[in-house]
C-alpha cells in the first residue's frame, strides 16, 4: 500500500515537473489561445462557424491557410475594422460586407492567434504588438 502512495506521489511530482517546464513561448501561446477561443465564441462564431466553416456562399470560412498567411498583417483591419469588397477565399467570392468590432487590439490578437491556430491553420502567436502594428498600417 505505501509502495502504490509513493509510486503515486512520484509519477504527479513527474507530471507537474514537466508541465512547469514549459517555455515562457508556449505559456504566452496558450493564453493568447484560450482567451481567443473565448472572443471568438462571443463575437465571430455566429457567423463563422464553430468549426470557422463560413455560411456557404453568404459568409467565407476561416479554413484557408493561404488566405490567412497571405493576408496576415491585415487581419487585425478586417477583425477590427470589418472588411468591403470582394475576397476570394478557395476559389470562392465572397462580396458581404463584414462588420467592424469594437475589440481591444489585446481581443484582436488573441481571436486571431485562435483563428490562426484553429480549423487546420498554423500561424502561431499573434501578439499585441503585431496587431497594433496592423493596425496602424489600416486603409
Amino acid at each position: 500500500m505505501k509502495l502504490k502512495a509513493i509510486g503515486s506521489i512520484s509519477v504527479l511530482i513527474l507530471i507537474l515537473f514537466v508541465l512547469s517546464c514549459q517555455s515562457e513561448e508556449n505559456l504566452e501561446f496558450e493564453r493568447y489561445y484560450s482567451n481567443g477561443a473565448v472572443v471568438y465564441q462571443a463575437h465571430c462564431q455566429n457567423c463563422h462557424g464553430a468549426n470557422g466553416e463560413g455560411l456557404s456562399a453568404l459568409i467565407p470560412p476561416l479554413t484557408d491557410s493561404v488566405f490567412l498567411k497571405n493576408n496576415k498583417n491585415a487581419l487585425a483591419c478586417y477583425v477590427k475594422f470589418g472588411l468591403k469588397g470582394q475576397i476570394s477565399i478557395k476559389g470562392k467570392t465572397f462580396d458581404d460586407a463584414m462588420p467592424a468590432n469594437d475589440l481591444s487590439p489585446m481581443e484582436v490578437a488573441q481571436v486571431l492567434t485562435f483563428a490562426g491556430n484553429s480549423f487546420g491553420n498554423k500561424l502561431n502567436t499573434i501578439d499585441i504588438q503585431q496587431v497594433e502594428a496592423g493596425l496602424g498600417k489600416c486603409k
